[in-house]
């Protein structure tokens, strides 16, 4: 029996096996044409995909404690970090009462989308501060947040910073944020009349004190406690305190003593000067430390000066050269009163010589007279800053300029010369160049030019021989001096002169000047040793290096004088003596006492004598600058 298909014709099994066939053709076409359509919908998704935009993420910055400018209804004019810029509102309302205002603003994609203004303010007696805290008459001490930002907002707007508050003065607004000071708004200049001193400890040993004994030559009061609940005591002329960091009176964080009469001064028993129990005008706080009590004296500049001319200049000095100093240490200290040197402790300056020596001396009536005859005068430089006066004891018969420093800042100190200081012009105006070479000022140094205002005067040429050279010694110099500032001792290395490590040695094979500054100062000594070649740099520097800590200073008039630490000016000529090849000793032939640089004391003596006034002292050592009274001209 024959299967179904089996029945069928030939004919028919031929058409079932085309129709078969052309069904899997057309199968296959099927799948071909739909992974090309498939293939055609993919490419035009990814076509669509790629020219859509991508997915937009927001540029958002937050500026800390700026200072608004200008606001109007369309944005805000701010200064951030020194710069204006102006940037306008996003979808926000425009905020009311933001012009000149600390704010933070929020950006976003460069419009501003937030602002958040400042408003809580305070003002007060700056007394103290540094990079953590300000402390404020009435409020103690705030602390300062990590962002916090100064502006100067009167005159030319600027930046500032704690560094550049005035001490004593409430010249300041200050705006908090959580309890702390996170901007801080100069908002005034004024004539400031009372600077603050340090006051060191006994014969000049600490900054600080382990305990104060004081009384007054007047009944005083002791003022004492937290702000909010200050107590008094009085008490008699004559009566002790003695006051240790375990003092009861430490409730707050500063104690005040002050007399009750305006003449009356307070008497620190356990400092001691010059003069022997010093005796302060104005009036005196202590302040607790961690390493000791702080005393500062405030006290009116123009007193201060009575105690500082006379440490300064003998007060039997021509009363036109008193006045040129009178005018010199008020200038000093005023700049100082405008950046303070101990802003940690609220004091413009300290009373020693890193200063200006104050209350050393008792006060003398000539050098008072020449303090108030120049009331209010300041040196100013034709720019209109202050002058810096630097001034010293005593010239060879030429000054120097800045450049001895090694700062940045001497190149702006135009005004101070490096010229001759005479009756004859001599060198005229090229004094600081003639003499740089060494031949020339070798022949000047060794002798004596009878029309210098000095000629006369014991430092005006001196002698210091070293008969045997400590080798021991001068390599503890050097390396002292290249520790405390490594880029001014220098060791020739691969043939440049570099900062490296000095190197003991046993043998000094030559020294010599290697270079003069301005007026023939010694700028550069060569040393070479064994070991390596060195460059000493600097007046100061060289001045160190050179002295044994024994020889004596011999000068003209025949005295012997000891320098233990530092020679007496960096104005010599060097010669060497030695054993074979190696250098025994020296002997130096030089003039003047003191760094050069301003004005010379005995040189201002010596022209008052020969009829100079005080201005044309100050005119000749500070050349083109201006005296301007500070106070304005007082009403007789």
């Amino acid at each position: 029996m024959k299967r179904g298909w089996q029945r069928w014709s030939k004919a028919q099994r031929m058409q079932i096996k085309a129709f078969i066939c052309v069904l899997g053709i057309a199968l296959i076409l099927i799948l071909i044409l739909g992974n090309i359509i498939l293939a055609l919908i993919h490419s035009l998704n990814r076509g669509e995909e790629e020219q859509k935009e991508p997915e937009h993420i927001p540029v958002v910055e937050c500026f800390r404690n700026v200072w608004v400018m200008e606001a109007d209804e369309t944005g805000l004019l701010i200064f951030r970090d020194g710069r204006e810029e102006e940037y306008s509102y996003g979808e926000i309302q425009p905020p009311s009462n933001v012009r000149e205002q600390l704010a933070d603003i929020v950006l976003t994609d460069g419009v501003i989308t937030k602002v958040t203004a400042k408003t809580e303010k305070m003002s007060g007696r700056v007394l103290s501060a540094d990079s953590s805290h300000v402390e404020i008459e009435g409020y103690g001490s705030l602390p300062l947040t990590d962002d916090y930002k100064g502006y100067r907002i009167y005159n030319t707007l600027e930046m500032c910073n704690v560094g550049d508050l005035s001490f004593g003065y409430s010249f300041a607004d200050f705006v908090l944020e959580n309890g702390k000071i996170c901007g801080i708004l100069m908002v005034k200049e004024e004539a400031m009349e009372y600077i603050r001193v340090l006051i060191k400890a006994g014969d000049y040993s600490a900054l600080l004190h382990n305990e104060v004994i004081l009384t007054s030559d007047a009944d005083f009061t002791v003022e004492y406690g937290a702000y909010d609940t200050l107590k008094t005591e009085e008490y008699s002329a004559g009566e002790e305190l003695c006051i240790s960091p375990d003092s009861t009176y430490f409730e707050g964080e500063r104690i005040r003593i002050i007399p009750k009469v305006l003449t009356g001064k307070v008497l620190l028993k356990n400092v001691h000067r010059s003069q022997g129990i010093p005796g302060y005008r104005g009036h005196i706080e202590l302040l607790k430390t961690a390493e000791g009590i702080a005393v500062i004296n405030q006290v009116l500049l123009e007193e201060y000066l009575y105690c500082v001319v006379p440490s300064e200049m003998p007060a039997s000095y021509p009363d036109e050269a008193l006045k040129a100093q009178a005018v010199c240490a008020r200038t000093y200290a005023y700049g100082h009163m405008l950046k303070a040197a101990y802003p940690q402790y609220g004091a413009h300056v300290d009373d020693s010589t890193s200063y200006q020596v104050y209350n050393n001396i008792l006060e003398q009536e000539k050098s008072t007279t020449a303090v108030k005859e120049t009331y209010g005068q300041l040196l100013y430089t034709k720019e209109g800053s202050l002058a810096e006066t630097y001034y010293y004891s005593t010239s060879c018969g030429v000054g120097s300029d800045a450049n001895v420093w090694k700062t940045e800042a001497a190149k702006d100190l135009v005004y101070l010369k490096a010229r001759e200081i005479s009756r004859s012009g001599k060198y005229g105006d090229e004094a600081g160049e003639d003499l740089k070479d060494e031949e020339s000022f070798a022949s000047f140094i060794t002798g004596k030019n009878a029309a210098d205002f000095e000629v006369s005067e014991s430092w005006y040429r001196w002698n210091y021989q070293v008969k045997k050279l400590d080798e021991g010694h001068l390599f503890e110099a050097l390396k002292k001096r290249y520790q405390a500032n490594n880029k001014l001792v220098l060791t020739l290395w691969d043939g440049e002169f570099v900062s490296r490590d000095i190197e003991e040695f046993s043998e000094v094979r030559d020294m010599y000047v290697s270079k003069r500054g301005g007026g023939g100062i010694a700028d550069e000594l060569t040393i070479e040793t064994d070991k390596n070649t060195y460059r000493v740099v600097s007046e100061y520097n060289i001045r160190y290096v050179l002295n044994d800590g024994e020889s004596k200073v011999v000068r003209q008039d025949g005295s012997e004088v000891a320098s233990p630490t530092i020679l007496p000016s960096a104005f010599f000529a060097l010669s060497t003596s030695k054993d074979r090849k190696n250098v025994v000793g020296y002997s130096l032939c030089g003039g003047g006492y003191g760094h050069g640089v301003g004005m010379s004391q005995n040189g201002a003596k010596g022209m008052a004598q020969c009829g100079y006034t005080s201005d044309d002292i100050l005119q000749f050592f500070y050349e083109a600058c201006t005296i301007r009274n500070v106070y304005g001209e007082r009403e007789e």
